[in-house]
This record gives structure tokens, C-alpha cells and sequence, in this order.
């Protein structure tokens, strides 16, 4: 652990000085502070605040992890030389960039909230979501490291992130729509399975089963919720999501070790 934060810290430190963190941190602080001002603190804040942080958190993940890999390469190459092991290496890179993500993505929703005040049930509500997009940060680094490490040229490394960004925030809901549409029998366990199946649409669920709002859930959270209870499907939703932490981070630190820098 002490060689990770060695190797971690300067990472971390070019991360924390760049524009994108600040931006990023900006961003969410000043959309909180006005949703608080404009609604009154009221559930629609955080209601806002859900759709905001699924459809931006991945997007800018994957995009900032991308162009920090490729950006890293002189760097990999530098601590490569060192006596220091691969996953040493890999776990300082990971790291170096996934908690200065989530630091600045959890304190941009939270300050405003510490200055404004909490309504009534919205602590747990404002976790939810901040454990929610961490995951997601956690989540699409791993992606974002696996495109980088598979193609050697930045443009096309950044065009797949885009499109898994596409897939699975604008075109899995469209794609759903579709096929209940136009299918002649019940999908439930195929619309849990297609929940399972997206990182963004677990995280979805598991904030608004916080409102319970049945009208907000849509028809794979109406399935998730006639299949689970909310104990069950919390914890559910939970497995699912460190699956894919765990699956996207193995992938990528499989690449890497193989890779010939």
C-alpha cells in the first residue's frame, strides 16, 4: 500500500491541478446551489439532481479516463522502470485518478446541502446519490481504462468510450421501448436482466426507490421492484454494481500487464 500512494500521489496531484477536476467540481456545486435556491430544497432537487449526475458522471468518467491514460503513458513507462510491480502500477493509476473524481463529484452535491440545510428525509436520499455516483465513477474508470489499454490510437480510443457513454445512457432506454413495444409476451426477467446489465440503470433504480415514485421508475425499476423487495433489491443492486467495479478493473489490469509499453 505505501508503494501504491507513492506512486498514487503525483498522479493525484496532476488530477487535482487540472481544469477538468475543477470544472467538474464547479459544475456540480453550482447546479446544486441553484436547484436549492430555485425549488426550495424540496424533493425536485434531488430529483434533478439524479438526472443531471446519470447522464453527466459517466460521460465526463469516461472521456477524463481515456485522455488521462494516454496522457500517462510517459509516466507509466517512467515507474515501469522502476522496481515496481505491474499491479503496483496499475492500482496507483486507478486510484490516482478515481478519487479525485469522486472527491469532487461528492463534494460538489454535498456543500450546497451543508450550507442550505437538509428537508425532511433528504440525508439519505443525498448518500444514496453520492454513494451512487461514486460507484458509477468507479465504474466507468474501469471502462475508461480497458478502452485506453485495447487501442493504441487516441482517437479511436475515445470514439469507443463515447459510444459505450451512447449505448448505455441515450440508446439502452430508446432499445427498451422498442422491444416492449413490439413484443407479444411479458419481459420481466428480461428487463431484469437488461437492469442488471447497465451500471447507470442499477444506480437509476436505487435513487428513486428512495423518493417512491412509481410513475419515475419506468419499466425495468417496475419489474425490479415486482421482483425484489426493498431489502432484497438494495442489496441486489448493491452485488451488481460491485460486479462492475470488479469486472472492467480486472479486464483493464489483465490488459495492462500484458501490454508492451
Amino acid at each position: 500500500m505505501t508503494q501504491v500512494w507513492r506512486a498514487a500521489k503525483p498522479q493525484m496531484r496532476s488530477v487535482i491541478r487540472s481544469r477538468w477536476l475543477i470544472s467538474y467540481f464547479l459544475f456540480f456545486l453550482l447546479v446544486t446551489d441553484g436547484l436549492l435556491r430555485f425549488t426550495g430544497g424540496d424533493a425536485r432537487t434531488l430529483l434533478s439532481l439524479v438526472n443531471i449526475t446519470l447522464f453527466i458522471v459517466p460521460l465526463v468518467t469516461l472521456v477524463y479516463g481515456t485522455i488521462f491514460l494516454y496522457s500517462s503513458r510517459e509516466l507509466v513507462e517512467l515507474l515501469l522502470a522502476q522496481p515496481v510491480k505491474r499491479r503496483t502500477v496499475f492500482a496507483a493509476l486507478y486510484g490516482g485518478l478515481a478519487i479525485p473524481l469522486m472527491s469532487a463529484l461528492v463534494a460538489g452535491l454535498t456543500i450546497p446541502f451543508l450550507f442550505h440545510g437538509f428537508g425532511d428525509g433528504q440525508r439519505i436520499a443525498l448518500l444514496t446519490l453520492a454513494l451512487g455516483a461514486a460507484g458509477l465513477t468507479a465504474v466507468f474508470t474501469g471502462i475508461a481504462f480497458c478502452v485506453a489499454l485495447k487501442f493504441q490510437d487516441r482517437l479511436t480510443g475515445l470514439g469507443v468510450a463515447l459510444t459505450i457513454w451512447f449505448l448505455l445512457a441515450l440508446l439502452y432506454d430508446g432499445a427498451l421501448l422498442f422491444i416492449i413495444a413490439i413484443a407479444d409476451e411479458p419481459l420481466e426477467k428480461a428487463l431484469l436482466a437488461a437492469t442488471l446489465a447497465n451500471p447507470i440503470d442499477l444506480v437509476r433504480i436505487a435513487l428513486l426507490l428512495q423518493f417512491d415514485i412509481a410513475a419515475l421508475m419506468g419499466h425495468t425499476g417496475a419489474a425490479f421492484s415486482r421482483f425484489f423487495s426493498a431489502g432484497m433489491g438494495a442489496a441486489v443492486i448493491t452485488a451488481a454494481l460491485l460486479a462492475w467495479i470488479a469486472v472492467p478493473l480486472g479486464a483493464g489490469f489483465y490488459a495492462f500487464s500484458r501490454k508492451d509499453f
